[in-house]
């Protein structure tokens, strides 16, 4: 399956309209999220897989593993999961605390039933990602992290960092889609949210505090030309190696 098919067929899933989500909608009860996706309340659904992994995936220029293992925790309805398992081979996991976000995204794998071999490396989950475990054999190759770290309190950061650190293998990667990348308006940007405000040194810390040694490998500011309007000017994409 080409990223070209599937984002032209996700973008029919995304007709109605956005509805911007005020700081006290979500709260830290992971079925907050399941509520929002039932009133199809999802302005964090784009429709489609985000350009800048895209783009990381195909220019080549980071030596990703092909046919490994790949996790998306807080994967929505899945698209970024099923082009990592199209684009690299990797048997794919999404991750959502929403039920209903893990049936949106069985029901677009489920359009691609003409591609068994595709379909079979796809699984969709609903977990707590701050509770997943695997055993040591079935750690992974990549981890994708775009809006989940951001959309989690603050306070439990040190925790993400620590889980990223217990999932992945050593010289496995870590992809952070960072956003937004902007500060907000509000004069204390970390009590208001989601998105709660982050930036690099937010990740780099609660990363370098699990334990492990990272390396950056790629860090990049995507070409605004390429990204959703919403994302003009706020998008940064960091590629991190577990060297230990």
């Amino acid at each position: 399956m080409s990223s070209t098919r599937l984002s032209i067929r996700v973008r029919a899933h995304m007709n109605e309209p956005k509805i911007a989500i005020a700081p006290t909608t979500v709260t830290e009860d992971p079925q907050s999220w399941d509520i929002l996706w039932k009133k199809k309340v999802t302005p964090w659904d784009s429709g489609e897989i985000q350009p800048p992994l895209r783009q990381v995936i195909e220019s080549g220029d980071v030596p990703f593993a092909r046919g490994g293992r790949a996790l998306v925790p807080g994967c929505g309805r899945g698209y970024d999961t099923i082009y990592l398992a199209s684009a690299l081979g990797h048997d794919a996991i999404g991750l959502d605390a929403s039920v209903t976000a893990v049936e949106a995204a069985n029901e677009l794998v489920r359009s691609e039933s003409s591609n068994p071999e595709l379909v079979s490396k796809i699984q969709f989950e609903t977990a707590d990602f701050f509770k997943y475990e695997v055993p040591e054999d079935k750690k992974f190759d990549l981890i994708y992290d775009y809006t989940f770290f951001v959309a989690i309190p603050p306070s439990k950061r040190l925790l993400w960092g620590s889980q990223i650190n217990s999932l992945i293998k050593p010289g496995g990667y870590l992809i952070t889609l960072m956003f937004p990348q902007v500060p907000p308006r509000d004069p204390q940007p970390y009590t208001t949210g989601p998105p709660f405000y982050s930036n690099f040194a937010s990740y780099e810390e609660v990363l370098r505090a699990g334990g492990s040694e990272w390396e950056v490998v790629l860090d990049k500011i995507p070409d605004d030309a390429t990204l959703l309007d919403a994302h003009k000017g706020k998008d940064r994409i960091v590629v991190w190696k577990r060297s230990a």
